[in-house]
């Protein structure tokens, strides 16, 4: 039965948010809890013991009956273990407790997740922290307590620690600039609204996929007589069984108190498209893990399948996750909102700035926080940004910078009013556009990056954002905060920034070859792909980046790059086993028996000797007689190369190898594989084809 008409009790009802703490914690408590959540303060035992008892009464109350320290690893997914409150009496019965100390800190195993060298393998001990910023909810029969994830040694394992720390380097340096324009904040931190795409494809299908089922991808497929050519899916008209999926998304995102505000049908056949509303970066980057663990487990109660891979199916558009970030204070305020008269807003003018020379500076930085095996699929086509980075402001910011630049007075234009029918209400056409081509684009008040892959945390990219703008916001306050003029340091300031790094603005067509020409003249970066961008991330000025704003150590940067490493050339490596494994053993043997069978027709008709002409039969076997040594010769190449990669111990040159020479050959699998799909009969064919899968939802 759905809960929606009793929305505002649904909503959060399985949260333990600041209401609920208010109602159930005493008032001292209460207090100290949020002072460590607003100013870091640490929290005492005892105080713990009183939040973890009224925590475990209210999630008994809501079913549960175990706890876990929900964190966040390297894997880029989550993780947990759960333990139950239970604890014997030794009368035989038994009692619900859960201490402080367990609210506090857990011990997880930390043997089997990637640390990039960190510790040795008989250091297996990790440490989970529960973070108090993100509110603990329930979730089936379990309390998930948010944490962070560190070594026995200290060290972050996880997502979440760099993207903590980076908040606060963010709100240290904002506050700075703040204090000098006079405001009232006493907190600043980034807000995140992350739209998610995905595809829903029939539970039957996936299951007949073995590629989908180990990869999150097809590793074959040719192109179906029709694609999204007809653009008719975009916005369309959302089918009852998958509009019967999105209440129900709803609502078990709604208890959770996430607040899931737009659905629609996306490009692709059978893609679609989740927004929630913005939340401070920690709760959001919590809450996007779980809007995809819940996406995933409500289709298996449709029986359908959400895939989340950046590009699923080749020839037809791939899954981002478009992530719009701006700073926001503890009074309500947008520090990126540019009011009625941009160009008299100083304040917002200086946080552009930053923003503007900190994208033009860590380019690479950027690039790689989107940096993936799957999301080498899509950054480049024209369905998603290009690998370069620029910036689009719309003509007004631009006019207002450049006038500044030259110093000759910016003339505010009279906004334009849209008119398209005369009964029709006029309305203000906004001063910037969305561009959807460009890789980081300002909207209205706030920008989106749009690189990211759908799959992946949004942790990383956010705290390379918060790291970034830090750092360019402590320069300026250095300057600024010596000023004797504030108003005249700060045009001098901006002056400066976008003379030096007005060659990251582009406001055309990111897709298109002209524009590539361009910014290769403008000294842009162009990292095509991940085994390109990530030898950036070790760069000296990077290491100095994070290590300066306490983000990450030197060593917890080096072994990041271990991992970023490694998990590209594995993801690779299991695609092309797969490819070999469904090759041998599913397309080459069905095509053999087509062959066989079609050969026998043929020559049984041939006996007949009667006046037909046999030409086209006969090439026809010929085609894919070629096809099929083709395609044999092809997954002997391909072993080969796999069987090479194991003699590559050090971890760049084995991901370059596996870029450069693994990759390639397993495409070249696939493209006689592909073309044998087209001329093979359909009843002989392995698995479902993209026409199979794509239109059966």
């Amino acid at each position: 039965m759905s809960n929606v008409g009793n929305l505002k009790e649904l909503f959060s009802s399985k949260v333990f948010n600041e209401r609920i703490m208010k109602e159930r914690l005493p008032k001292d408590t209460y207090k100290s809890l949020k002072k460590t959540i607003s100013e870091g303060s640490s929290l005492d035992l005892e105080t713990a013991n009183v939040i973890a008892n009224a925590m475990k009464d209210w999630a008994i109350e809501k079913g549960a009956t175990h706890f876990t320290h929900w964190f966040q690893p390297m894997t880029g997914i989550t993780a947990e273990k759960h333990d139950s409150f239970i604890s014997p009496t030794g009368d035989g019965s038994i009692i619900m407790e859960f201490s402080g100390k367990e609210l506090i800190k857990g011990e997880p195993d930390a043997s089997s997740f990637p640390s990039g060298g960190l510790r040795a393998t008989f250091e297996a001990r990790g440490y989970t922290a529960w973070d108090p910023t993100s509110y603990a909810f329930v979730k089936e029969n379990t309390l998930f307590i948010p944490t962070l994830f560190c070594s026995y040694g200290g060290e972050a394992l996880d997502k979440k620690t760099p993207l903590l720390r980076s908040a606060e380097a963010l709100n240290t340096q904002a506050m700075r600039i703040l204090k000098l324009f006079g405001s009232g904040a006493k907190r600043v931190f980034a807000t995140i609204g992350s739209e998610q795409e995905y595809f829903l494809i029939k539970e039957d299908d996936y299951k007949k996929r073995k590629d989908l089922v180990l990869t999150g991808r097809t590793l074959f497929g040719a192109k179906p007589p029709k694609g999204q050519e007809l653009e008719d899916h975009y916005f369309g008209t959302i089918k009852p069984n998958v509009m019967a999926y999105m209440h129900e998304l709803d609502e078990e995102l709604w208890a959770l108190g996430i607040s899931a505000k737009t659905e629609h049908n996306e490009v692709a056949p059978s893609q679609h498209e989740l927004a929630p509303v913005f939340s401070m970066a920690n709760i959001a980057v919590d809450q996007n893990q779980l809007t995809m663990d819940i996406m995933r487990k409500v289709a298996k109660n449709h029986k359908l399948v959400c895939l989340l891979h950046e590009k699923p199916f080749a020839g037809i558009n791939g899954s981002g996750k478009h992530n719009n970030w701006s700073i926001s204070t503890d009074k309500g305020e947008n520090l990126l909102e540019p009011g009625k008269n941009p160009e008299k807003n100083l304040r917002f003018l200086i946080f552009l700035s930053a923003i503007i020379k900190a994208v033009n500076e860590y380019q690479d930085l950027l690039r790689i926080s989107a940096a993936s095996a799957a999301n080498d699929h899509r950054l480049g086509a024209n369905e998603a940004p290009p690998a370069i980075i620029s910036v689009y402001l719309g003509s007004v910011l631009t006019d207002i910078l450049e006038s500044i630049e030259k110093s000759n007075g910016y003339v505010s234009k009279e906004l334009e009013k849209v008119k398209s029918v005369s009964y029709v209400p006029e309305f203000i056409k906004d001063n910037t556009d969305r561009n959807r081509t460009s890789p980081f684009a300002f909207t209205g008040n706030k920008f989106e990056f749009r690189m990211l892959g759908s799959s992946q945390s949004i942790s990383g990219p956010n705290f390379v954002l918060n790291t970034i703008v830090a750092e360019e916001l402590k320069q300026f306050a250095d300057v600024l905060e010596k000023a004797e003029d504030l108003d005249a340091a700060a045009v001098e300031i901006i002056k400066k920034v976008v003379k030096e790094n007005k060659q990251i603005i582009f406001n055309g067509n990111n897709y298109s070859d002209e524009w590539t020409k361009e910014a290769a003249k403008r000294g842009l970066l162009n990292l095509k792909n991940t085994v390109e961008a990530l030898p950036l991330f070790i760069a000296e000025k990077n290491i100095k980046l994070f290590v300066e704003h306490g983000i990450l150590t030197e060593k917890e940067i080096l072994s990041r790059h271990e991992i970023l490493l490694e998990g590209y050339w594995k993801v690779i490596n299991i695609e092309a086993l797969t490819t070999v494994d469904i090759a041998k053993k599913a397309i080459i043997p069905a095509v053999y028996s087509y062959l066989t069978d079609l050969s026998a027709a043929v020559s049984k008709r041939q006996k007949l000797a009667l006046p037909i002409d046999y030409s086209y039969d006969i090439a026809l076997i010929t085609k894919i007689s070629v096809l099929k040594d083709k395609l044999q010769g092809a997954v002997a190449a391909l072993d080969k190369a796999l069987d090479n990669a194991k003699d590559i111990e050090e971890a760049e040159k084995k991901a370059g190898f596996y870029s450069e020479t693994v990759f390639p050959a397993m495409q070249e699998v696939r493209t006689c594989a592909d073309e044998l799909e087209t001329v093979v009969a359909s009843e002989y064919w392995p698995f479902p084809t993209y026409s199979d899968i794509l239109f059966a939802v």
